[in-house]
C-alpha cells in the first residue's frame, strides 16, 4: 500500500493547510440545621495507603447490601485488618490512624419519590444472546429512567460490568468510548446509594459516591447521564471542574446534600483542600479513562484524593481504561480488592459499527476534498481530526470563511467558550467540529455521523477513539481518513491494530474541484 500511496503522491507535492447543568432539587431529607456545614477540623491524610497490601477480602455475599448485617463483609474484614500489623507502604511515613473513634452513623430510610410508573409498562422479550435489565432486578425508579432513555437491552460491557458490581465486587473494565461503559457504572452507584440508606447526620459536601474523570467534556458528560439516570430517584448529582466559577460551584455544594459526585482531579483536590469536600463518606469510587490520567499526569492528584476516601476494603473500586498497560494494572492493583476483569476488545468496537474509507490525497488536496465531502452531502454532525492544535484552528478558519458552519476544540479553547461549543454542536446549530485527540477523546455527543481523520494519527489507539466518535452504543457511523504523503506510514500500524486491511482508494474527480470562494 505505502508504494502505491508514493505513486500516487510523486505525482504532485504540496502543503496541507492546515455545561453542566444545575441537578434538580430532590425530594429528599433536610439537615438536621438548615444550612448546616460539616465544621471544619485539621484531618490527617494517610500516607499511600492503599498502595499498601491488605488483608485479602472474601468473597461476596449475593445478598443486596442493604441486606446485610450492619457492618457488612467489609466492615468485617475491617475489623480483622485491624487487629493485624499493616503492611509497609513505599514512601509512607506512618499508616493511616485507625478509624475506631470515628463510628457509623445510625442511618435512617429516604423518603420515596412518589412515581405512579410500573415496571410492567417496560415489557422487553427475552432475545437469545442479549442480557435484558430486568435480568438484573434493579430498583423500579432506575428501570423507569433506563426505559425513558430507550435502553432495552444491555450493552456488552453493561451485561459483564454488572454482573459482578451489582453484588459489591471491585472491577476493571478495558472498553472504548461508546460502548455503554458510563451507564454500567451509573447503574451500579445508583443501585448501590438506593439499596443503603444515606447516613442519619448529613453533612454538605459529602458525597456518597464519587467520579473522577481527566477532562471537563468528559465530566459534564458524566453528569448529564447520571442526572438521566437518577431522575426519579432523588438522588443528587454535582459536577465540578476547572475553568468555571469556584464560588458558583461553592454555592450549589452548600445548597443541597451531594450523593453523586463528578470531577476533574485538580478541581476536586481544590475543593477538598479547602474543606469544602470531605471523601470520608465515599461508597463507590469510580476512575474513569485511566489511561489518559496516567497520559496526562493526574495520577499524583489521584492518589492525593483516594488518600481522602475510605480504605478499599471499605468501598467499592471500580476503574476504567481504554488500554491495560503494565502502569494501569498496577494502579488497580494498589487501589481495588479482587477485582473482576471485564474487556471489550477495540477492534470489535470499531469494526462492526464503523464503516471505515481511506483516500489516498495530496497533501495540497486535503482541504479541497474536505470541503466537497461536508459541502456536497447532507451530513447534520461532523468531526474532524487533526494533529496538532494549528491544523484545527486553520481548518476551522477555512470551513468558517467558506461558509461551513464550524468550530474547534483544543487545548487554546477556553472552559467556558468549550461549554458553549459543544452545546451548539449538540445541538445542530454547529454543523462540523474540529478537534485534536487530547480534546476530542472527552467529547461525547450523539448523532455524530461522520469522522473525517485529516490527518491520521501516529498513535493506532487514537483511530480508534477517533473514530469511536461515531456508531456509538450500537448505531452504525462512518470514518473516512485522508492518507498523505507526510502520514501514509501511520495506516500500517492501525489496520494491525484492528486485525484488518482498510479500502484505500483515490478520491472522485468531483471531490476534489476547487473550493468556490465567496465574494
Amino acid at each position: 500500500m505505502l508504494k502505491a500511496l508514493k505513486k500516487i503522491f510523486s505525482k504532485g507535492d504540496g502543503e496541507q493547510p492546515v455545561a453542566t447543568p444545575a441537578a434538580p432539587a430532590p425530594a429528599a431529607e433536610k439537615p438536621a440545621q438548615s444550612g448546616e456545614k460539616r465544621p471544619r477540623k485539621p484531618r490527617n491524610p494517610r500516607p499511600e495507603g492503599d498502595s499498601a497490601e491488605k488483608p485479602a477480602r472474601g468473597p461476596k455475599s449475593d445478598k443486596p447490601r442493604a441486606e446485610r448485617s450492619d457492618k457488612g463483609e467489609r466492615g468485617e474484614k475491617r475489623d480483622q485488618a485491624a487487629k493485624a500489623e499493616p503492611a509497609k507502604t513505599e514512601g509512607a511515613d506512618k499508616p493511616r490512624e485507625p478509624r475506631a473513634d470515628r463510628p457509623r452513623r445510625e442511618r435512617k430510610p429516604r423518603p420515596p419519590v412518589v412515581d405512579n410508573w410500573k415496571l410492567e409498562d417496560f415489557v422487553v422479550e427475552p432475545a437469545e444472546g442479549k442480557t435484558r435489565f430486568h435480568d438484573f432486578n434493579l430498583d423500579p425508579r432506575l428501570m423507569h429512567a433506563i426505559h425513558d432513555l430507550g435502553f432495552p437491552y444491555c450493552t456488552p460491557i453493561q451485561a459483564q460490568v454488572l454482573g459482578f458490581t451489582l453484588r459489591g465486587q471491585d472491577a476493571i473494565g478495558r472498553a472504548q468510548t461508546g460502548t455503554g461503559k458510563t451507564a454500567a457504572f451509573l447503574i451500579s452507584i445508583i443501585t448501590q446509594l438506593l439499596q443503603t440508606p444515606p447516613p442519619k447526620e448529613r453533612y454538605m459536601g459529602e458525597p456518597r459516591a464519587l467520579i473522577i474523570a481527566p477532562t471537563r467534556e468528559l465530566v459534564v458528560q458524566i453528569a448529564n447521564d447520571a442526572l438521566g439516570l437518577a431522575k426519579y430517584t432523588g438522588l443528587n448529582v454535582m459536577s465540578f471542574v476547572g475553568g468555571m466559577d469556584f464560588d458558583k460551584q461553592l454555592k450549589t455544594l452548600e445548597s443541597r446534600f451531594c450523593d453523586i459526585l463528578v470531577a476533574t482531579p485538580g478541581r476536586l483536590l481544590d475543593f477538598n483542600q479547602r474543606g469544602e469536600v470531605h471523601l470520608d463518606m465515599v461508597e463507590v469510587m469510580v476512575l474513569d479513562e485511566a489511561d489518559r490520567m496516567l497520559d496526562m499526569g493526574f495520577i499524583p492528584q489521584v492518589r492525593q484524593i483516594i488518600r481522602q476516601t475510605p480504605y478499599k476494603g471499605e468501598r467499592q473500586t471500580l476503574l476504567f481504561s481504554a488500554t491495560f498497560t503494565d502502569d494501569v494494572m498496577n494502579l488497580a492493583k494498589q487501589w481495588t480488592v479482587d477485582p473482576a476483569i471485564v474487556e471489550i476488545e477495540p477492534e470489535n468496537v470499531a469494526s462492526d459499527t464503523v464503516e471505515q474509507h481511506v483516500y489516498a490525497v495530496a497533501g495540497s488536496d486535503k482541504y479541497k476534498l474536505l470541503y466537497n465531502l461536508i459541502a456536497q452531502n447532507d451530513w447534520t454532525r461532523v468531526m474532524v481530526f487533526a494533529n496538532r492544535k494549528d491544523e484545527v484552528r486553520r481548518i476551522e478558519e477555512r470551513l468558517t470563511k467558506d461558509g461551513i458552519s464550524a468550530a474547534q476544540m483544543s487545548g487554546d479553547v477556553p472552559q467556558h467558550k468549550r461549554i458553549k461549543v459543544l452545546e451548539g454542536f449538540r445541538e445542530g446549530k454547529i454543523r462540523v467540529l474540529v478537534a485534536t485527540d487530547v480534546a476530542g477523546r472527552g467529547i461525547h455527543v450523539d448523532g455524530i455521523s461522520h469522522v473525517i481523520n485529516f490527518t491520521l494519527p501516529e498513535d493506532p489507539d487514537d483511530y480508534v477513539h477517533r473514530i469511536g466518535r461515531t456508531g456509538r452504543a450500537g448505531s452504525t457511523g462512518t470514518s473516512i481518513s485522508f492518507a498523505g504523503e507526510d502520514d501514509a506510514f501511520a495506516l500500517p500500524p492501525i489496520e494491525e491494530l484492528l486485525g484488518r486491511k482498510i479500502n484505500c482508494e483515490m478520491p472522485p474527480t468531483e471531490l476534489l474541484k476547487p473550493v468556490p470562494r465567496k465574494h
